[in-house]
């Protein structure tokens, strides 16, 4: 079973619900066979690389609040945060273009750790005091997920370098429908908007599991001899 999530490195519920999904991912039975492939959605799509500023002060012009109610705001996410054992800072982060990261992720998968480098991101952006719009920070992220420092620099120095599978990842999030995330799919036929507690994700693998399709097999070359589960074999007759 396949399940796809697409997430935004700047959405702290995208954080969130990766850490409950994994929570009730090891809960399912059948967590061996899952294949958990992340996919590119960019929340501010539009935002040039180098245009940053504080968290804060974009939450507060975004929702037309003042700084204290945007810094309540903040507080409120940290606490769900800290529930699932997740560090979170509440001041002092900043917010930019995240397209970089998404194609630095895009190398990750391919060399088959993808994973390792959406983790720490994640802790850099939300845990620690490391900006993820640095070039500087995403190159040691990428070498500390395993990635080879030269092919990770080769990357970010040249902007279509995996773009289009950024693109294409976000088209195929508007053709499914998501407006939001993080936004999980199942075997591309069950989709759960949203950080949901764990045990909405074990409910929906255990679903998408009993309800995947079994393929027939179709017979070709009618009987032949053969050996039975009690190990009775037949003999060829001359």
């Amino acid at each position: 079973m396949r399940v796809e999530i697409w997430s935004d490195i700047a959405c702290p519920w995208c954080y969130i619900g990766k850490a409950r999904f994994e929570k009730g991912l090891a809960e399912f039975a059948h967590r061996d066979e899952v294949e958990v492939v992340h996919r590119s959605f960019e929340l501010d799509p539009s935002r040039a690389k180098g245009d940053t500023g504080l968290v804060i002060d974009m939450l507060a012009e975004k929702y037309g609040r003042t700084r204290e109610e945007a810094a309540s705001m903040e507080a409120n996410v940290a606490a769900n945060a800290q529930a699932e054992g997740l560090g979170y800072r509440t001041e002092g982060r900043d917010h930019g273009s995240t397209f970089d990261l998404h194609r630095l992720l895009h190398l990750a998968k391919a060399r088959g750790r993808q994973d390792e480098l959406l983790t720490l991101a994640y802790r850099a952006n939300f845990a620690e005091e490391r900006s993820v719009f640095d070039d500087a920070v995403l190159l040691a992220l990428a070498v500390e997920a395993g990635l080879d420092a030269d092919e990770a620099r080769a990357v970010l120095a040249d902007p279509a370098a995996y773009a289009d599978d950024v693109r294409t990842d976000e088209r195929e999030a508007a053709e499914l429908g998501a407006s939001a995330v993080p936004f999980f799919v199942l075997d591309r036929r069950y989709g759960i908007s949203g950080g949901q507690p764990s045990e909405v994700f074990v409910q929906a693998l255990e679903q998408a599991w009993k309800d995947r399709p079994v393929t027939a097999l179709t017979a070709v070359g009618g009987d032949a001899a053969s050996c039975d589960t009690d190990g009775s074999c037949e003999v060829p007759r001359s």
